[in-house]
């Protein structure tokens, strides 16, 4: 098939990165460290005997509460 006149030679094929839509295995095992660690650190302060206390007091009042 004959060219047009006005083109020039073929540019060579580029190299396409890939679609980098998602998280690696890595990513996943740091994310699920952390997500792990920060519910380990909420589960010792809401356990911890001042909080507890106040969520309890919180919850018997709300009970107690005449509408």
């Amino acid at each position: 098939m004959p060219r047009s006149p006005g083109r020039g030679p073929r540019s060579p094929r580029r190299a396409v990165p890939p679609n980098d839509a998602g998280m690696s295995t890595a990513e996943y095992a740091v994310g699920t460290l952390a997500a792990a660690a920060l519910a380990a650190g909420l589960h010792q302060v809401v356990t911890s005997g001042p909080i507890l206390g106040a969520l309890q007091g919180l919850v018997e009042r709300s009970l107690d509460a005449v509408l």
